[in-house]
């Protein structure tokens, strides 16, 4: 059962992710080569509480942080280490929720520290896009098929592959709810889409193969060929006059070519 959101609701989600927002802010500006991954978590989990929000992920279906920090070839779930050390030239991808009078926001977004080459710059680019173009979708009287293929017509436009393994997902007074939200497939189809209706967009995108493994840690997903791998996503609303990001201070996000 697909549930739309009041007003009130559709309020606590906003409040979280509006924290959400300024955790992204805070890791664009902070993160470095040389940090270990679980400083950054244990600096996350600080700003949230210190927000008066809860971390969503932590001990949830038993993962042990904060944040899911997935570096290179690893696609999400990666889990914070005090050994783990980011290094010029890597990409990593920050994923995190948090919860604010019982009810969830999601995000992710994925950086390079320092530079890198032309072809992972658009690897980011590329994906970050694609997520942007979903949002477009979200409005009342689409099909839930049209975002994931407003992922893919993008994504494989540019010769990079939509991860099949992970999904989009509903989001509410529970971190994940139905429906699905596949980052492919053909247009038209399914759920009509309509006012509260809220939802995670998150298309993870790879410069080979599509497919992907976990690690023996039971959690951290990585690219079965090694190449590496983007992770972009807001938790949206949808409203009369179309999608509201709730993960970003503005309500929106720039459109493509904008």
């Amino acid at each position: 059962m697909i549930e739309r959101k009041s007003p009130r609701e559709v309020a606590h989600m906003r409040s979280a992710g509006h924290i959400l927002a300024d955790v992204i802010d805070r890791l664009r500006e902070r993160v470095k080569a040389g940090m270990t991954t679980l400083e950054i978590d244990e600096d996350i989990e600080h700003f949230i509480v210190k927000q008066k929000a809860r971390p969503a992920f932590k001990g949830y279906r038993g993962f042990p942080a904060t944040v899911c920090i997935s570096i290179n070839e690893e696609v999400v779930h990666g889990i914070p280490s005090p050994r783990r050390r980011l290094k010029e030239g890597d990409i990593v991808g920050f994923d995190l929720g948090c919860i604010v009078e019982g009810y969830y926001a999601d995000c992710a977004f994925t950086m390079a520290i320092g530079d890198v080459p032309a072809p992972v710059q658009k690897l980011l680019d590329v994906t970050r896009e694609s997520l942007e173009l979903a949002i477009e979708e979200c409005r009342p009287g689409r099909r839930l098929s049209d975002l994931g293929h407003a992922v893919q017509r993008h994504v494989e436009a540019h010769g990079l592959s939509v991860v099949r393994a992970f999904v989009g997902h509903g989001i509410g007074r529970r971190l994940h709810e139905e429906p699905q939200i596949p980052n492919f497939g053909d247009p038209g189809r399914g759920l009509q889409l309509a006012p509260g209706m809220v939802f995670a967009l998150e298309p993870m995108v790879t410069m080979g193969s599509w497919e992907v493994r976990i690690l023996d840690d039971g959690w951290t997903a990585v690219t079965e060929d090694g190449s590496l791998a983007a992770h972009f996503e807001h938790t949206v609303a949808i409203t009369e006059d179309g999608p509201e990001v709730l993960t970003s201070r503005t309500g929106r996000v720039a459109r493509v070519g904008a």
